[in-house]
């Protein structure tokens, strides 16, 4: 079986998926790049890619951890999808290809994968890639000690052999069809990290890895900087230096953009459609806007006793309009959303129909659930008022908006709220991971394959995993253990479909939209191009004219 015919079984974002909204097209991707702003570039268009040059990028959260078993939130990712590599990754067009390995093989029907390495991958101490690496990443991956959201993948595997410095062939005892998604995620280095310890080790911070980039400096609370691997196999990237700076308020980081301290963010709808407009940004700026591969929500603790009814949290969903979320927060740029897939993927369920905003219905069955309105307008039972925090993370003025519309809607019904934001690393470390939370408003980025088991199996419900509400739903396990389990893509849509089914009737989250990515790179930058993927697939690529270069290693 050939990778390719393989990979169209198992990838949920093929390019149709991005076609689903009109913005969401490779053509639209960039859209609001005018004629004068291909001709400003034009002088440099036809020269070759040069070395050198430095992006600084804003990011308000810092990372977490640098060994990415161990991270989950996206400031940790975004770093080490540069710092280290996979046997596989996903192209421009959302397909999986060959990467640190040089022979695919999918045997036995896909139940047993053979891979061979490229010899000579080096991480960034000297020492060789191997696929020795490769079985201890699956072993340190399995081991419950381990405290990782991403074990299941590596557990699927029946047995796992090393055939030689550089082959390794993994089986399965039956079809799993995340099985190729399992080799697009990192190796880690067994010569570094084999007695560390991984809550302690100072390889957390300092990490050792093979990609196009290795750490420089983490400054904490600052930034984080990353310079070019001259020994990265897949060739020198063409910017030297990418520097993570850490701003935590999206409107400080806007100025900081403007100032010229920045040279890439992701623009709030606000400032992409309003404060971006004009001569400056166009002659300095390209701005792109598609839809996203992810979703925000309302995610609830189960385990709490206001959010143990159903009924409870479908009250709460006919209580919130949709659309003025969509014009409030987003100013247009996104759409809602039923469930925990992105809107025109094959895999997102067309058929189910929202709930209606419908307050009066929602305060009906509240009193139907023992809510009594009291003389301050707050509901009660039991004595005790309807009254909860959502958690949210600093810098974030999309989600921070978003909460108080929530916040004023359920109010009309009864239901108080306060809003209270933390700093990222500790929001996820302390309040998240360890469920001390009434609600949070976050989002999810959607992989590229269906299975979200992780996040929704009741075996994830403990402390450090993503399914961190405590759902736990026994024909939601049948569906998400089908799904895996399946090739068959018509099998795997109706098994989602109906998952879907389930949690829009329970409402473990209340799904509110998917918005539009909305990046904003300076026009120094050469060779982006848009496509499914977005606009960084091909960021090694990305270089800068020697006489726009602010920083070169070379010099």
């Amino acid at each position: 079986m050939c990778l390719k015919y393989f990979t169209h079984l198992i990838i949920v974002l093929t390019l149709s998926a991005f076609l689903g909204c009109d913005n969401s097209n490779p053509q639209s991707i960039g859209k609001e790049k005018k004629q004068s702003e291909m001709s400003a570039q034009g002088e440099f268009m036809n020269n070759d890619p040069v070395p050198g040059g430095r992006i600084i990028m804003g990011t308000t959260g810092e990372p977490s951890n640098l060994i990415p078993p161990l991270a989950t939130d996206s400031a940790s990712s975004d770093i080490n999808n540069n710092l280290y590599v996979a046997p596989l990754r996903y192209n421009k067009d959302i397909e999986l290809e060959k990467w640190a390995a040089e022979e695919l093989e999918i045997r036995d029907e896909g139940k047993s994968i053979f891979i061979r390495l490229l010899p000579g991958i080096k991480w960034t101490d000297g020492e060789e890639l191997t696929a020795d690496d490769v079985l201890f990443t699956y072993q340190l991956m399995i081991d419950p000690e381990t405290p990782t959201a991403y074990a299941q993948d590596y557990l699927a595997i029946s047995d796992f052999k090393v055939l030689d410095r550089y082959s390794f062939e993994v089986t399965y005892d039956q079809p799993f069809a995340r099985s190729l998604v399992t080799w697009a995620l990192p190796v880690l280095p067994r010569h570094v990290l084999e007695n560390e310890d991984l809550l302690n080790t100072p390889y957390s911070r300092n990490p050792v890895g093979a990609g196009a980039y290795r750490l420089h400096r983490w400054d904490a609370g600052r930034q984080v900087i990353l310079r070019a691997n001259e020994d990265y196999f897949g060739g020198r990237p063409n910017i030297d230096e990418l520097v993570y700076r850490v701003v935590p308020d999206l409107a400080t980081m806007f100025l900081e953009l403007k100032a010229g301290n920045l040279d890439m963010m992701s623009l709030t709808p606000q400032q992409h459609l309003f404060q971006t407009e004009g001569e400056y940004w166009q002659d300095n700026f390209q701005k792109f806007s598609y839809l996203a591969t992810g979703y925000t929500y309302l995610g609830y603790n189960l385990k709490h006793p206001f959010f143990s009814s159903v009924r409870v949290r479908q009250a709460m969903a006919l209580a919130i309009d949709k659309e003025e979320l969509i014009k409030g927060v987003l100013l247009g740029e996104g759409v809602p959303t039923i469930g925990p897939y992105v809107p025109g993927t094959w895999v997102y369920n067309e058929d189910i129909e929202d709930y209606p905003y419908d307050p009066e219905l929602a305060l009906e069955i509240l009193r139907q659930q023992g809510w009594e309105m009291n003389r301050n307008g707050v509901l009660e039972k039991d004595g005790i008022p309807f009254e909860f925090t959502i958690l949210t993370n600093q810098g974030n003025d999309l989600r921070v908006r978003a909460a108080t519309i929530l916040q004023y809607r359920l109010a009309q019904v009864g239901i108080k709220i306060r809003i209270r934001t933390v700093e990222w690393a500790t929001f996820i470390r302390e309040f998240v991971d360890k469920g001390r939370f009434d609600a949070v408003l976050l989002g999810w980025s959607t992989a590229q394959d269906p299975d979200i088991y992780n996040v929704w199996h009741s075996s994830q419900a403990k402390e450090n995993g993503l399914n961190f509400v405590h759902y736990k739903n026994e024909r939601v396990d049948e569906l998400l253990e089908t799904g895996r389990r399946n090739f068959d893509r018509e099998v795997r849509k109706k098994a989602y479909h109906e998952l879907q089914e389930i949690l829009h009737h329970d409402q473990p989250y209340m799904f509110l939209f998917t918005s539009n990515a909305l990046p904003v790179v300076h026009k120094r930058f050469m060779g982006i191009e848009p496509a499914p993927a977005g606009i960084m697939h091909n960021f090694y690529d990305w270089w800068v004219p020697v006489q726009k270069q602010k920083f070169s290693l070379q010099r």
